[in-house]
């Protein structure tokens, strides 16, 4: 029987390029990831001291519908460009070292342009090349279902090969999108939020604990890779803050805040590190609203993002569990692998050990958020005794009370608080007792939490002398009679109205009569 010769068919690069992510986004971190690389490549060959004198400028044009990516790395020689930039999955990137290595990323922006241009100049060489992609034709060609067009034969009609006079000095390499047609691409504060939390940048300087993550990176003999990346000028910092709020963008309220941070390390059988990472203490009164840019525990490989917010999420308990937290795992397994997506790792014995012991991490961080619920559940039933106790002690001195019927209801409800606040104190020595010397997480809720030491519920006295001054008391130009009367109405309206409404309205009643 004679061979058969094989052939690719054109749906491949439809399945590679313009089928290849859910979230149009993504392009930005393949051609981030892509520079990152080359930048890495300079600091190797000399060209660079270190990564912070390599530059990734992005650009977006919404007026011209167009968007560039540029470095200033070691770009593409021109017997190269072709072989390079031609190719899909052909990559010859080390993926035990690179950030991306399938050769498949940087054809993402095909999907959603209606150009794609690719523009580089070596060092040495006094010409810049160009490789450009109509993406237009392609998917023109794509979309006729009448041809059956060999990969190979459309990817040389769709591209064209062009070069320019450069100087000899220059070395970069540009990617253009050109008649971008999806919006959010071109939505420049969106893209720079999403780049914040995806991309290989440097902590905000606000964020003061950043120096105990380098500390624990510097203990590993962990480089954490930071470079310096900009959209339209502005430099791209990680979003994390001292602060938790809620609200929007337009109106935030400050409900919590950080108080510390935790690092911990996964390891697997053998004591190998697989993986490291961090997380934020705060009081975790809810899950974190999505105002804040940067919660959730990030999944990264060489300080990239991995997937978006709930990458891990599978891993908790709660699916939501990951939202109570700020923080990061950084995978350090070279068998710790990107899929083609990057939305996760491709399924290994690595990953499995991975996910087998983060899962026991995220069930201590499980039992830290509901430590808390608690602990500030019991420490609101202390606060609110106290604060019903003196607010007891001012009516009766001020004349808050209607009658004598309202007093003994605040009374039996405030013996009822009391109760509760005594049983919510046994329960936070009891709490305070089962923290482990080894458990800093949970130390450090309840000395948040539980700021100053409670006074001893139990001894604490209602102070009911029997001499209370009632609200009618100050009405001297009515009778004693009359004042009982009002007194009446002042209790209906209590059973009417809601408390500050009822109040408002006997003040004013009470401003009348006199």
């Amino acid at each position: 029987m004679a061979k058969i010769e094989t052939k690719i068919g054109k749906d491949v690069i439809e399945s590679l390029t313009l089928g290849m992510y859910e979230d149009s986004r993504f392009i930005f971190r393949e051609y981030i990831q892509n520079s990152a690389d080359q930048i890495d490549k300079a600091v190797e060959d000399g060209m660079f001291d270190s990564l912070r004198d390599g530059k990734i400028e992005i650009e977006i044009q919404p007026t011209t519908k167009t968007i560039s990516i540029t470095d200033n790395a070691t770009g593409i020689s021109k017997k190269d460009v072709q072989a390079i930039l031609k190719n899909i999955a052909k990559s010859t990137k080390d993926r035990t070292k690179n950030k991306g290595f399938r050769g498949i990323g940087r054809l993402g922006g095909l999907a959603y342009a209606d150009k794609l241009v690719f523009e580089t100049s070596f060092e040495g060489e006094d010409v810049k090349t160009y490789l450009t992609w109509n993406a237009q034709e392609l998917k023109s060609i794509i979309n006729n279902r009448s041809t059956k067009e060999d990969a190979t034969k459309v990817i040389d009609q769709v591209t064209s090969f062009s070069e320019e006079k450069e100087a000899s000095d220059a070395h970069y390499f540009k990617v253009t999108l050109v008649g971008v047609n999806n919006q959010a691409l071109l939505d420049k504060d969106d893209i720079y939020n999403y780049l914040t939390m995806v991309a290989p940048v440097p902590y905000n300087k606000g964020f003061f604990f950043k120096d105990k993550i380098y500390n624990k990176a510097e203990e590993l003999n962990f480089n954490i890779d930071e470079y310096l990346i900009y959209v339209n000028k502005n430099q791209v910092l990680k979003s994390y803050t001292m602060s938790i709020y809620s609200g929007d963008g337009h109106s935030k309220k400050k409900i919590d805040e950080i108080h510390d941070i935790e690092t911990y390390e996964i390891r697997n059988s053998k004591n190998q590190l697989l993986a490291w990472g961090w997380y934020a203490i705060s009081n975790f009164t809810k899950v974190l609203p999505a105002v804040n840019t940067a919660r959730s525990l990030r999944l990264r490989k060489g300080n990239i993002q991995i997937g978006l917010e709930d990458a891990l999420s599978k891993l908790f308990k709660e699916s939501r569990g990951t939202k109570y937290f700020f923080g990061e795992v950084h995978a350090v397994s070279s068998e710790l692998i990107p899929n083609s997506r990057r939305d996760y790792f491709t399924e290994n014995k690595a990953l499995l050990e991975f996910e087998k012991q983060l899962k026991i991490k995220f069930s201590e961080l499980h039992n830290l958020y509901h430590f808390s619920s608690e602990v500030r559940n019991n420490q609101k039933r202390i606060d609110d005794f106290n604060a019903s106790n003196k607010a007891f002690e001012e009516q009766s001195k001020n004349g808050g009370f209607t009658d004598e019927k309202e007093k003994a209801d605040f009374v039996e409800k405030l013996e009822q608080l009391k109760e509760k606040a005594e049983s919510a104190q046994e329960k936070l020595k009891k709490a305070k007792e089962k923290i482990t010397s080894t458990d800093t997480s949970k130390s450090k809720v309840f000395e948040n939490v539980v700021k100053a030491k409670n006074k001893d519920v139990s001894k604490v006295k209602i102070k009911d002398n029997g001499k209370t001054k009632f609200i009618t008391d100050d009405i001297t130009a009515l009778s004693r009679k009359d004042r009982k009367l009002v007194s009446k109405i002042f209790g209906v309206v209590d059973t009417v109205l809601t408390p500050d409404l009822a109040s408002l309205l006997k003040e004013k009643i009470k401003e009348k009569l006199q």
